[in-house]
């Protein structure tokens, strides 16, 4: 791994015409506009960026000291439609962490999509079953998140998935013993920094993109500027969530899915 790699986290491109996955207002924040996207892919190859996959920057003889890692989660309609062309377009791949219990459900990306992105050259990561926090389930509902989900991604590709991305940024030891047990080489959570030669590969940190980051605040977060006030969010959602329960997290979390699905 390159010195101070850094991996970039998206969840949702919002285009022309395209419905998003989820319309609950916390969702908001984490839908990019296609055009911002697009601006920022533009800003990277300016200046001299390339964007590679998880496992080449994980490679100390693929990744080079320019090179970002950009990242989706989830698996939504968008990542096909939205995000694959443009990063085509400006030479750049991606791995894409798809949660396997939603594919084909309305708004996200159905089997044929998740092979056509594998095709395209694009890395599919791992993104668990049903999205549920890991830092309190036990081993057999971890089995399920992880093992499961695991197979049932290769059983759509035909091809390893090597690479796991924790819902929520969820992280726990048992939690890297299981996904060490499937095969897993690499965990992202939602530590926010960049990842050194002597990060642990199994809890790798990544930089959201929100909605609204302009030109200069995403040029500010690529060259190691506004990443303190970003971690202090994140140290406060992760304090709310501490308040509310996993429990209420995750009950915002399916409900807000439900809304999305029934309103498109």
């Amino acid at each position: 791994m390159s010195e101070g790699s850094l991996f970039l986290m998206y969840h949702e491109l919002q285009g022309p015409g395209l419905d998003i996955s989820k319309r609950d207002p916390g969702y908001r924040h984490y839908i990019v506009r296609a055009g911002d996207f697009r601006d920022q892919l533009s800003w990277l190859k300016f200046n001299g960026f390339t964007a590679i996959t998880v496992s080449e920057a994980l490679s100390s003889t693929n990744a080079a000291g320019n090179a970002v890692v950009i990242t989706f989660d989830d698996g939504v309609r968008s990542d096909l439609t939205v995000a694959a062309p443009l990063l085509k377009e400006f030479g750049f791949s991606a791995t894409f962490y798809l949660t396997s219990g939603l594919l084909g459900r309305k708004g996200f990306l159905g089997s044929n999509d998740v092979r056509e992105l594998a095709r395209e050259g694009f890395e599919i990561g791992c993104h668990s079953r049903n999205h549920r926090s890991l830092d309190h389930l036990g081993e057999a509902d971890l089995e399920e998140e992880i093992i499961q989900a695991k197979a049932e991604l290769e059983a759509i590709i035909g091809v390893p998935v090597e690479h796991y991305a924790c819902p929520g940024g969820s992280w726990s030891p048992l939690a890297v013993q299981v996904a060490k047990r499937a095969g897993f080489k690499s965990m992202a959570t939602s530590r926010i920094g960049r990842n050194l030669r002597t990060t642990d590969r199994y809890r790798l940190a990544r930089i959201p993109i929100f909605r609204g980051d302009n030109r200069d605040r995403f040029k500010s977060l690529c060259v190691g500027r506004g990443l303190f006030l970003r971690q202090s969010r994140a140290h406060v959602v992760r304090g709310l969530r501490m308040i509310l329960g996993d429990s209420v997290y995750e009950k915002w979390w399916h409900s807000s899915l439900l809304r999305g699905c029934k309103q498109q």
